[in-house]
């Protein structure tokens, strides 16, 4: 019989013992990602029009607040002005409806944000083309709308904000001061706008609590320049998020086409660093957060890899951009696959990572899961940016999402909009319904 050698003997012990650990310690996922979240509950809100969300928060009670725009008139949806209304609809901790409204004229008008105000009621804006209704003191074609509403949803105060031209919003956000922050888009040049710089100018607003004018800003140079998303920082200034073209006046180093353009403005408007970030094709912004070491998180969209852009997996992807607190690039992360994806909103979580919402076409590279057509993806990444866990949600046609927030209870709301009624969707009343996920 051959005879093993001591060294041999030592070996085989070391192997042993190697695969009994292996088998009390697995390898957490094999190198995969690590677990999504799952659904808890799903809601499908509207009626047999058109309906969409922009806008989602959790209340202090533990439900949640959603804004967006509704055509129906029947299912959830109640008082319709005629056309496109705003909807309001408070939702139970499991989504139950507590009460809805239908806001604006007789008009087309559309909610973009809401959120619940110190005194326990909302602050909602958007852009309405009607001088009707609900709505008085339009001057033009359609005005950025602000509306106070108590916590059972009733209208306390209105605010018309524009000039005779095209404006718009994206971004509300009560301040320290009890008052609020709000930014667009104008290529108005009087009444309650002043300064444009040609062309579509970002607009920035100061109000006061009652919703008057504190003071305005128009952002920009002589092309397109829009806002997407505003922010008080800790300093008490304020941090601006949107897309450029231009490359005068107040924006330099745009590298060609559309750029992200990152804007820190002191607590009285005044600019005090400005960032553009992207390649030489369309880079769009479209969300951006404070994050707890004094920097920004930054998501959007980008269609080529050059410049501040790599690893693109084709076609447009999600660009995620980690800055420090001059603006200076820490990091950046395109996410997708081989089709298109987009990021709509990010926030950082509690373990110092993010937490990203958007749509993606693809089920490839970091994309896995899709439904087909157009699905919600959920990504959850690390403080680098690299991916935890990603998740799509949706059915077989085209689903939508707009806005995330961290939940009390350690998961994640999810609100906009659906076209299916299979897969993860159940409930849809017809044609294009608000969707509501809660995954924990």
């Amino acid at each position: 019989m051959k005879k093993f050698s001591k060294s041999m003997i030592i070996l085989n012990v070391i192997i042993v013992l190697l695969f009994g650990l292996f088998l009390l310690f697995p390898c957490r996922n094999n190198g995969a990602f690590a677990q999504a979240p799952i659904i808890k509950w799903q809601k499908c809100l509207g009626g047999t029009g058109l309906d969409r969300a922009n806008s989602i928060q959790q209340t202090s009670d533990g439900g949640f607040i959603v804004a967006g725009t509704t055509e129906s008139y029947d299912g959830d949806v109640s008082g319709n002005h005629g056309g496109e209304d705003i909807l309001v609809v408070k939702l139970t901790s499991l989504g139950g409806i507590q009460w809805q409204k239908c806001l604006g004229g007789t008009n087309s008008d559309y909610a973009i944000s809401i959120w619940q105000t110190s005194d326990g009621g909302f602050i909602l804006t958007g852009y309405i083309y009607s001088n009707d209704g609900d709505v008085s003191g339009n001057h033009g074609n359609n005005a950025i709308w602000l509306v106070k509403l108590t916590s059972l949803g009733c209208i306390q105060w209105q605010k018309c904000l524009d000039g005779t031209n095209y404006d718009n919003v994206e971004s509300i956000q009560q301040t320290s001061d009890g008052g609020f922050i709000v930014a667009g888009t104008t290529n108005s040049n009087d009444v309650d706008v002043s300064g444009n710089h040609g062309d579509e100018d970002i607009l920035v607003v100061k109000l006061t609590n009652l919703g008057d004018i504190q003071w305005q800003k128009c952002l920009g140079g002589t092309y397109y320049d829009f806002a997407e998303s505003i922010q008080q920082t800790s300093d008490g200034g304020f941090i601006v998020a949107g897309t450029t073209n231009s490359n005068d006046v107040d924006v330099s180093g745009n590298h060609g086409d559309f750029d992200y353009w990152i804007v820190k403005l002191t607590s009285l408007g005044g600019i005090q660093w400005q960032k553009c970030l992207g390649g030489t094709y369309d880079d769009s912004a479209e969300s951006i957060q404070q994050t707890s070491d004094g920097g920004f998180i930054v998501a959007g969209c980008t269609e080529f890899y050059d410049g501040d852009v790599s690893a693109n997996h084709g076609g447009d992807e999600a660009l995620i951009v980690k800055l420090n607190s001059l603006g200076d690039i820490q990091w950046q992360k395109c996410l997708g696959g081989a089709i298109n994806e987009s990021a709509t909103y990010i926030q950082q979580t509690s373990d110092g990572g993010f937490i990203m919402t958007g749509c993606t076409y693809s089920n490839d590279g970091d994309v896995s899961g899709n439904h087909g057509d157009n699905d919600i993806w959920v990504v959850k990444l690390t403080s680098l940016g690299g991916i935890q866990w990603q998740k799509c949600l949706g059915g077989t046609y085209y689903d939508f999402a707009e806005s995330i927030q961290k939940t009390s209870d350690g998961g994640y709301i999810v609100t906009g909009l659906t076209e299916s009624n299979d897969g993860d969707v159940s409930g849809n009343h017809g044609g294009e319904d608000i969707w509501i996920v809660k995954l924990k």
